[in-house]
Formats: structure tokens, sequence, C-alpha cells
């Protein structure tokens, strides 16, 4: 899947966006019409531990699949913005099957 990285006010490192490309690659074996994505990367200014966002946009045929996830680091937030997307694609697939 051709995916897009944006790190908003840093630059991320390979190590991190390898990461977040194997875990968004999985969501392929749920649903194989993705076209394409986009990760956006943030530092949030909010007070407390969960100050790094991942928010992830998928592009499926008709729709745009998008979650944001909080986390402590980077790593968490993306596993739980990939659960909630996971959860999202089979919902959506199993619409495109019922019709």
């Amino acid at each position: 899947m051709k995916l897009q990285m944006h790190s908003i006010h840093f630059e991320a490192d390979q190590q991190l966006t390898d990461f977040i490309q194997q875990k968004v690659d999985k969501l392929e074996t749920f649903y194989d019409r993705v076209v394409e994505g986009e990760v956006f990367l943030k530092h949030n200014n909010r007070d407390g531990i969960d100050n790094k966002t991942v928010e992830i946009k998928l592009f499926v045929p008709g729709a745009t699949l998008y979650s944001e996830e909080d986390a402590p680091s980077f790593e968490a937030a993306a596993d739980a913005a990939v659960e909630a997307m996971r959860r999202q694609l089979r919902k959506y697939k199993e619409k495109q099957m019922a019709h």
C-alpha cells in the first residue's frame, strides 16, 4: 500500500517510520482494496503523559477512514490507531458485502 508519512514539527527516524509502515501494511489482510494512506505524527501540547498523537487516514473506494490516538509513545499510539482502523475496515467491508 502506498503510505505517506508526515511528522509535524519534528523529524521522525527511520525505525519509527518502518514500524508504522509495517503495522499499517497488515491492515490490507482485512480489506485489500485500500487505495492509499496517510499517517500524521504530532507532539501535542496537552499536559499529562499522552502527548504523542498518531492520525491514520485510509482511502478506500467510496470512503475515507480515519483514526486518531494519543499515547505516551508514538509506537503505542500507532498500535491503538491501527487497532481502531482495523475495526473500521472490518465494519466497512461487512457493509460492502451486504450490498
